[in-house]
């Protein structure tokens, strides 16, 4: 007997789709999947908009927030984070989780960034309040957010919700983890620490102002300890900057690898060879992100 995940309804072994409200059941997982993460959450909410509606047309309330909407989910989705639910005008999107980057906490500043400049740049007087904070959840590997299904459980969910509604208007707040792991892209001033409820102590806080300029801070602080058990990576490196010096030709080296396994220490030991070389060689250094 399979039962209905939307309805409840008791369908037969051999149903594809629920007797009551002909909901998809070929597909249902034998149990839930479930997986520890480190994510970094944002949440931004416009300001004053919940009085604002009440005195629009429903239409009208419809025409102002779907471009809303759309641009949010485009933006979220171009930095590479995933929209876990729209509740009115408020998104909740997840960087890190179904698919896991090495600098999600950036991608995800980046998108608050982005998101709040867009607003500002809005005729209709939109403003808006982004928080950021990344923590460890509990990921739904089955869930469908695209069908409302929550995806991620975990205080820093909740926590990045009480900072959401504690950032300044047209600000981005971000907590203590995602601050560290994208300071030297992005750039702070201090506030307030958030007396969030439910915490024992106040959250301390950063406020973002700008994204830095991009140039070696991949490399910074790249090489600190002796590399060992990449030397074949290294001669391909050295063996394509020798024949890019040699040829008329564009040579081109992809570096593929999950995260934290060393991408950034190869290029990094690819730039001190450069240094060392009495020649005088430019270092070009650019940036896409999936």
């Amino acid at each position: 007997m399979i039962v209905c995940p939307r309805c409840n309804q008791e369908n037969t072994d051999v149903a594809r789709f629920c007797l009551a409200c002909g909901h998809a059941l070929d597909a249902q997982p034998a149990g839930a999947r479930e997986e520890r993460k480190v994510v970094t959450v944002l949440f931004a909410d416009l300001v004053g908009f919940t009085s604002r509606s009440e005195r629009l047309d429903p239409e009208d309330v419809r025409a102002l927030l779907s471009p809303y909407y759309s641009h949010l989910r485009e933006e979220l989705e171009r930095h590479g984070g995933t929209v876990e639910k729209f509740i009115g005008d408020a998104v909740m999107a997840l960087f890190g989780a179904p698919v896991a980057h090495e600098d999600d906490p950036e991608r995800a500043v980046r998108a608050a960034l982005a998101i709040r400049d867009w607003v500002l740049e809005q005729e209709e007087e939109l403003q808006v309040r982004i928080a950021v904070n990344t923590g460890e959840v509990l990921v739904s590997l089955d869930a469908r957010p695209s069908e409302g299904e929550g995806m991620a459980a975990g205080d820093v969910v909740n926590t990045t919700a009480r900072l959401q509604a504690a950032a300044p208007v047209n600000g981005v707040l971000v907590g203590k983890t995602t601050f560290h792991a994208t300071e030297h892209v992005i750039e702070y001033r201090e506030a307030e620490p958030v007396t969030a409820k439910g915490k024992a102590e106040p959250t301390p806080v950063w406020v973002a102002v700008q994204a830095r300029a991009r140039f070696g801070v991949d490399l910074f602080e790249a090489g600190r300890a002796q590399l060992i058990g990449r030397e074949r990576e290294l001669d391909a490196l050295r063996d394509a900057l020798a024949r890019a010096r040699s040829q008329p030709s564009v040579q081109l080296v992809t570096l593929i690898g999950v995260p934290g396994i060393g991408k950034s220490r190869l290029v990094w030991e690819l730039l001190q060879i450069v240094e060392a070389d009495p020649d005088l060689i430019v270092w070009r250094q650019g940036r896409s992100l999936p």
